[in-house]
């Protein structure tokens, strides 16, 4: 699937993402195209899954949502939302650091 759209959600993850940037560019933009051709795609579970648990979904504008993980370096990592009926990606989480509630 392309064409998805990929917008933050907060402005904790735009903060982050220009952190990420700034550390690691080429990385960050393999994740941007990652998330622009396919969001759900588990071709390479090491660094871009589901989340499992009670951080699986997470609710967004009165929807549950399919929350996912991009592992940018071994501890800079996006979370992001999907919508497939928009064909959207929020970014609600990046941080150079590994999320502690998932540890």
């Amino acid at each position: 699937m392309s064409g998805w759209n990929v917008v933050f959600g907060t402005t904790e993850a735009v903060t982050g993402w220009e952190e990420l940037c700034r550390i690691a560019l080429p990385n960050a933009h393999r994740c941007l195209e990652a998330l622009r051709t396919d969001p759900l795609s588990r071709d390479d579970w090491n660094r871009q899954h589901q989340l499992r648990g009670r951080h699986a979904t997470k609710e967004w504008k009165g929807s549950a949502l399919e929350q996912w993980e991009y592992e940018i370096t071994s501890g800079g990592r996006v979370r992001y939302l999907v919508s497939p009926e928009t064909s959207t990606v929020i970014l609600v989480h990046a941080s150079t650091r590994h999320p502690k509630d998932t540890e």
